[in-house]
């Protein structure tokens, strides 16, 4: 769980988010509660986190290098992401100086979105929030400089890592000067959200491509033959030679569609023409494809894949 702190003033904006991400591996049961004494302020030190990590029997990857604020446009945006078995949900924040939006989302689709004007949202679990609520009353004096806003977050980032493992103490801070109208800050804000989604809806569609695609890729690579016959010279001209594949061989393009079926001819090339005859054999022994009578090398343009048929 992070910690974000964003202020939204008149004449700019400032948000600051830690670094940190934990991941929890083991018995559902046994992550649920050691999660909860995380969060509820339980859990004090780093150290004190593993320990009970590894008396629950449950493996902790925490990753210090996690970049949760950027820009598009002139708008800061958090995001923070949490991924269950079958779906990821991810909460952002979009700010500029006089606007922001909060948009909740499962995989592309936006759940709920709250949006409002000048702010200081203050984003993490129970423990982490009362103490960055608690730090910012401290400092807050009215009618501040904004220098001293961005001072009194940095103080919080500081503060709050100090009393617990689920902050990192490094922290990204990012800041923005402004002077819009709050009618444009809304405008901007409502276009960043509408083309940020949209950009991620294209990535998970690529992303799923490419899974699909893989899943062949791996699917086909088992049907290579890597060992075996290919088929029978039918023609030699010049360079090139005409091999009828055997029964239970196919060609295939780099992309597996069909470039021939079983007992159907291809071509291929030879260096040396002299060394092939009609009715010599093409196999694959130990990965080379080839003559078999003179071991004379063969070249071709795709794969020969054991056929379903």
């Amino acid at each position: 769980m992070s910690l974000i702190v964003t202020y939204i003033g008149s004449k700019g904006c400032i948000m600051a988010g830690d670094k940190r991400r934990i991941g929890f591996y083991g018995s559902p049961e046994a992550r649920e509660i050691l999660e909860d004494e995380l969060y509820a302020g339980k859990i004090k030190t780093e150290e004190e986190l593993i320990k009970k990590a590894e008396k629950s029997g449950i493996n902790l990857k925490i990753s210090d290098d996690i970049t949760k604020i950027r820009e598009m446009d002139n708008v800061i945006i958090l995001e923070v992401i949490s991924r269950a078995t079958h779906e990821t949900k991810r909460k952002r924040i979009y700010a500029i100086s006089g606007a922001y939006s909060m948009v909740e989302l499962t995989g592309s689709n936006i759940d709920t979105v709250k949006s409002g004007g000048r702010s200081i949202i203050v984003y993490g679990n129970k423990y982490t929030q009362e103490l960055a609520e608690k730090t910012i009353k401290n400092y807050w004096k009215p009618n501040m400089k904004f220098v001293d806003v961005e001072r009194i977050i940095e103080a919080v980032m500081n503060e709050v890592a100090k009393y617990t493992p689920s902050v990192s103490n490094s922290f990204d801070i990012m800041i923005k000067y402004n002077s819009l109208d709050q009618k444009q800050a809304k405008e901007v804000v409502r276009t960043a959200v509408l083309e940020d989604v949209k950009a991620l809806e294209a990535f998970r569609n690529q992303l799923r491509e490419d899974n699909i695609k893989a899943t062949k890729n791996i699917q086909m690579a088992s049907k290579i033959v890597i060992e075996g016959n290919i088929g029978t010279v039918t023609k030699v001209t010049g360079n090139d030679v005409e091999i009828m594949l055997d029964k239970s061989v196919e060609a295939l393009d780099f992309n597996w569609e069909p470039v021939a079926k079983p007992s159907e001819r291809v071509i291929l090339t030879v260096e040396n023409p002299q060394n092939v005859v009609m009715g010599d054999l093409a196999v694959i022994e130990k990965e080379n494809l080839c003559i078999k009578r003179t071991q004379e090398g063969l070249n071709c343009g795709f794969i020969l894949c054991r056929s379903d048929d």
